[in-house]
């Protein structure tokens, strides 16, 4: 534990793979330094893996005195892990707890501090995620400027307002389960057609991965699908099986879902 006497800079509240990840990628970009971040973790032997990871960085059972702090923890816990952080000194809190409100928020923060609300999804873990924030009326708009510069060191930010934050959930949140899925679905075609099962995965994955490049680089997704696809060939037999089973309704009605379920947790 801190003495009163440091104050840090900023503490991550939850030491697992979010928090972690988040705390590695501001360390690797230099946003903060090892002497003045915080990592607070109460269970004793996931300390112990935290304090070899990161060596410098303090690692704590309880939040030290802190000016800023990073929620990472459960949606249950964050109304009394915010408390605490405001206890001890922090003027600017970001969650990144799943469907906990800015309301929410706002009332375990109490007045006079700057809130912000995070949606990262899981490739954060590996530095290519994607967030979503947003701040309430009450919190000094700068507080944005604050969080992009967190996040940006686990991936892409972008700001939205609160109303669209289910629909984000339900693209990136969960769309990460649904490129895996596919891949899922890839290797199990692969194995259907005859492919030697040891190599399946490698095989898709790097498909997966090198799609997502070229995608990056060059942009255009429906362009580059026509300039793979020529007419007759291989691939528009393939593509004529997505339209035959409604493979873009599919997707489309798999976001609404999650969308949906992210209203019906918000509102219980």
């Amino acid at each position: 534990m801190a003495s009163d006497e440091h104050r840090y800079e900023l503490a991550v509240i939850g030491g697992g793979n979010m928090g972690s990840a988040l705390l590695s990628g501001l360390l690797a970009a230099d946003v903060v330094a090892p002497s003045q971040v915080a990592i607070v973790e109460p269970a004793s032997e996931r300390r112990q893996v935290l304090v070899e990871e990161f060596p410098g960085v303090l690692v704590a059972d309880g939040v030290p005195p802190c000016t800023s702090a990073v929620l990472a923890v459960k949606p249950p816990l964050v109304a009394e892990v915010a408390g605490q952080v405001v206890a001890a000194g922090a003027t600017k809190v970001l969650s990144i707890a799943a469907g906990v409100t800015l309301s929410t928020m706002r009332a375990a923060c109490g007045a006079g501090v700057d809130i912000v609300r995070a949606m990262p999804n899981t490739p954060a873990m590996v530095g290519a995620g994607v967030s979503a924030i947003c701040t309430d009326a009450s919190s000094n708009p700068s507080v944005l400027d604050w969080a992009d510069t967190l996040l940006n060191a686990v991936g892409i930010v972008i700001r939205l307002d609160e109303e669209h934050f289910d629909a984000i959930t339900g693209l990136t949140g969960s769309g990460p389960a649904y490129v895996f899925a596919f891949a899922e679905a890839l290797i199990a075609a692969g194995s259907g057609v005859g492919l030697p099962a040891a190599e399946l995965e490698r095989v898709v994955t790097q498909l997966l991965v090198g799609s997502s490049k070229l995608l990056e680089q060059r942009g255009d997704p429906e362009a580059l699908r026509v300039a793979v696809t020529s007419p007759g060939g291989t691939t528009a037999a393939g593509l004529s099986v997505f339209d035959e089973h409604g493979f873009a309704n599919t997707i489309i009605s798999a976001v609404s879902a999650a969308r949906d379920r992210g209203r019906e947790l918000g509102s219980s």
